[in-house]
C-alpha cells in the first residue's frame, strides 16, 4: 500500500489491515476548496496532522464541511516537497493508547500545500478571496518574535520593511503583506487564529502583525486604513487558544508495525533544519483545543470534532494558563532538563524512575496547583492526575527529553515564571516556600554545562539563545537576573542565592544531580 489518491481508490485492501480511509470524495473536496478557499494553515508540522487536519477529516467525514485545508510552511519547506507532494498531501495518523491498541486513519483534508518562499504569489490570491475564512498557524513561538533582546527590530524584517513586504522572508511579514492585499481587494473580514502552545498566543500574533502594519504605513505615506482595519476587531480578530497533544517525532518501530501492515511508506525524512518527519505520524489519544469564539467571518464546526471547545476569552486564558504553567508544560520540561542529565531517552521511563516521577508529582502538587486558577470547563486537578498517571508513563509514546528541551530559554519565563509571581502578589503564598521550582531552574544551569551525571558530554538540545547562554551561564547571578528568561530577576526576589546553591550541590561530582533531587523531594 502506497500514501497516495490512487492507492486510496482501493479501500478494500486499507480495510482488511484495519486502516481507516476517507468517507467523503476527496478529488470533490480539493476542487471545492480551491474555489472557495475557507481555511489556511501555516506550519504544516506533525502536530498540525496529527489533530488540526484531523479534526476537519473528522467533519468531513461526517458531511459537517465540503471543504478542506490548505498547508503552508514558511521555515522549513524541505518537508513540502520530501513529504507532502510525493503523497498527495496525504497523511497516516497512528494514534496510541494508554492500553496498547492503535488506531490507523488516513487524513486526507489538506488538500494542497505550499511552500511560502516560491508560492507566495498563490497565497496572495487565496487571501483575495472573501470565502477565506480562517488562517490558523503551529509556528511556534518564536515564529511570532519580530524583534531581539534589545527590543530592536529583527534584522530579517528590516529587510523586509526595505522593501515594503513585497517580497517577504520572515513569517510575520509574510502574514502582512497578505493581510494588506486581502486590504485592497475589498477589506474583507477574516480571522487569524495561533494554535501554538505558547501564553495569549492570539495577542503575540495581533501585536506582531499591528506593529509591522504601522511601521508599513510609516514607510509608505500613501497607504491610509490599513491599520485601521487590522486593528478592527470585527474585521480580524486574533482569537486565545490552548492546543495540547503529544505528538512526537515519527517513531522507527511504528514505522516497522506498518510495514508489517503492508504499508510501504515509512521512510522517517531529517531535514537539514533537523526536522522529522514520515508520511506517519504518530501521537496520544488524549486532545485539547480550547477557543476563543470571537470568528468575523464565519468558521468551520470545530465544535462537533474531538477534543475542541469554543468558549470566552477569559476561559481560554485560565484553561492556558492552567496547562502551560502548573499542569504539563512545566512538568514535561523538568522531565526534559532532568532526563537528559540522568540519560533517560524517553519520557516513559522517567515516570518508571521514582525519584523523576515523584519530582513532577510533587511539583504539580505541592507548587502549582496552589496558584493555580481553576477554569471551570476542565478541572486541573483531573487534568494533572491524566497528565501523570496516564498520558506521561504512556510507553507506546515514544517521546524524548532531547526533543521537549529543544528552545528552553524561551520557555522558562511563562511555565516557571508565572507561578513565582503568583507566590510573589498573593497574601496566601510565599515565594521563600517554593523548593522544587528552583530545583528545575538550577537543573537547567547544570544542563547547560553539557555533562550529565556520570561525567559524560551531551549534545544540547537547539536553543535560539545558545551563543548567549554559554555567556551568561559564566556569571550565575547576571543569567539568573534575566528578566527576559524567567520573567523575574530571581535575584531580586530571594530565590538567585538558591538557586545558585543548588546548582553548586549537583556539581559536587558523578551522583550529585540525582543526590541533590532526593533531597528536596518531601519524604513521606
Amino acid at each position: 500500500m502506497k500514501l497516495n489518491y490512487s492507492a486510496l481508490k482501493n479501500k478494500e485492501e486499507w480495510s482488511l489491515k484495519n486502516i481507516k480511509t476517507p468517507l467523503f470524495d476527496v478529488e470533490a473536496v480539493r476542487a471545492e476548496t480551491l474555489e472557495v478557499p475557507r481555511w489556511l494553515h501555516f506550519g504544516a508540522g506533525n502536530i498540525f496532522r496529527a489533530f488540526i487536519a484531523s479534526c476537519q477529516d473528522e467533519l468531513l467525514n461526517r458531511g459537517l464541511s465540503k471543504t478542506g485545508i490548505i498547508a503552508v510552511e514558511t521555515f522549513d519547506e524541505a518537508i513540502i516537497d520530501e513529504i507532502y507532494k510525493p503523497h498527495d498531501n496525504l497523511a497516516l495518523v497512528t494514534t496510541l493508547k494508554e492500553t496498547g491498541e492503535i488506531e490507523n486513519k488516513v487524513v486526507a483534508s489538506v488538500v494542497e500545500s505550499f511552500k511560502g518562499s516560491t508560492d507566495f504569489s498563490m497565497l496572495k490570491e487565496i487571501f483575495k478571496k472573501s470565502s477565506l475564512q480562517m488562517v490558523s498557524f503551529t509556528i511556534t513561538e518564536k515564529g511570532y518574535a519580530i524583534k531581539d533582546s534589545q527590543g530592536e527590530l529583527l534584522p530579517i524584517i528590516t529587510q523586509d520593511l526595505s522593501s515594503q513586504f513585497s517580497n517577504p522572508k520572515h513569517i510575520m511579514s509574510m502574514i502582512t503583506a497578505l493581510l494588506f492585499e486581502r486590504f485592497l481587494n475589498g477589506a474583507d473580514p477574516i480571522t487569524l487564529v495561533s494554535m501554538d502552545n505558547c501564553s495569549h498566543n492570539g495577542d503575540k500574533l495581533r501585536a506582531a502583525v499591528i506593529e509591522l502594519g504601522q511601521q508599513l504605513e510609516t514607510q509608505a505615506r500613501d497607504i491610509k486604513g490599513f491599520v485601521s482595519y487590522i486593528s478592527d476587531v470585527t474585521k480580524v480578530s486574533f482569537p486565545l487558544t490552548m492546543i495540547d497533544k503529544i505528538t512526537p517525532r515519527p517513531s522507527e518501530k511504528i514505522g516497522e508495525s506498518l510495514q508489517a501492515l503492508g504499508f510501504e511508506d515509512t521512510d522517517i525524512v531529517i531535514t537539514e533544519k533537523n526536522t522529522y518527519m514520515a508520511p506517519f505520524v504518530n501521537a496520544e489519544e488524549t486532545q485539547y483545543l480550547v477557543i476563543e469564539d470571537c470568528f468575523t467571518n464565519g468558521r468551520p464546526a470545530l465544535d462537533e470534532a474531538t477534543g475542541v471547545i469554543f468558549t470566552d476569552r477569559a476561559t481560554v486564558n485560565n484553561v492556558e494558563t492552567m496547562k502551560v504553567t502548573t499542569c504539563l508544560n512545566p512538568l514535561h520540561t523538568a522531565l526534559a532538563i532532568f532526563g537528559c542529565l540522568l540519560d533517560y531517552k524517553t519520557i516513559s521511563d522517567e515516570m518508571k524512575d521514582e525519584d523523576l516521577s515523584e519530582l513532577v508529582r510533587q511539583m504539580a502538587y505541592n507548587e502549582g496547583l496552589k496558584a493555580v486558577i481553576d477554569p471551570g470547563i476542565i478541572s486541573p486537578n483531573e487534568f494533572v492526575n491524566e497528565v501523570l498517571n496516564k498520558r506521561f508513563p504512556n510507553e507506546f509514546i515514544v517521546d524524548t527529553p532531547q526533543r521537549i528541551a529543544t528552545d528552553t530559554s524561551q520557555k522558562l519565563g511563562i511555565r516557571y515564571g508565572v507561578t513565582i509571581r503568583s507566590y510573589m502578589e498573593r497574601d496566601d503564598l510565599n515565594v521563600q516556600d517554593l523548593k522544587l521550582i528552583p530545583l528545575v531552574i538550577a537543573g537547567w544551569l547544570k544542563y547547560l554545562d553539557g555533562i550529565n551525571d556520570n561525567g559524560e558530554t551531551f549534545e544540547l538540545s537547539p536553543d535560539p539563545m545558545m551563543p548567549q547562554l554559554r555567556v551568561l551561564k559564566e556569571d550565575k547571578r547576571q543569567l539568573l537576573s534575566n528578566k527576559a528568561i524567567f520573567g523575574v530577576d530571581l535575584y531580586k526576589i530571594g530565590l538567585g542565592e538558591k538557586i545558585a546553591s543548588i546548582y553548586e550541590e549537583m556539581s559536587a561530582g558523578n551522583g550529585g544531580i540525582r543526590a541533590t533531587v532526593k533531597k528536596y523531594l518531601i519524604q513521606e
